[in-house]
């Protein structure tokens, strides 16, 4: 009897750890950034999409079908508090509960980056 209560747990334990890892690992979701406005990041014609939806900004897309390369979404990038004309060399870089957002312009040679956590 011990030992079926024992293997019941471990497996409920088990199944705990795994979906929070999974959580962990995958990008989708709502995420706060600096600001306190919240994002939301979808997957998206084979991609990323992310859209400003509380907040500063509410309403930007930010990002929308960047594609992962290795470790990172690359692509074009919008920011909430720039000209809606203007875009972004982005990336985007998955960290735990963290999310590293990067915009560059002009060659790379000015770039800008905020750090999401999971909201």
């Amino acid at each position: 009897m011990k030992r079926t209560t024992i293997a019941i747990a471990s497996a409920a334990l088990a199944a705990i750890f795994m979906t929070a890892s999974a959580q962990a690992a995958s990008p989708w979701g709502k995420w706060k950034r600096p600001d306190g406005s919240i994002a939301k990041v979808w997957k998206c014609g084979g991609g990323m999409c992310g859209k400003v939806i509380a907040g500063k900004g509410k309403g930007t897309v930010m990002f929308n079908g960047i594609k992962k390369k290795g470790g990172v979404w690359q692509g074009n990038m919008k920011h909430p508090s720039m000209p809606s004309f203007m875009t972004f060399n982005g990336t985007v870089k998955l960290l735990g509960n963290k999310m590293k957002v990067q915009g560059c312009a002009i060659g790379n040679s000015m770039c800008d980056a905020e750090t999401w956590v999971r909201n």
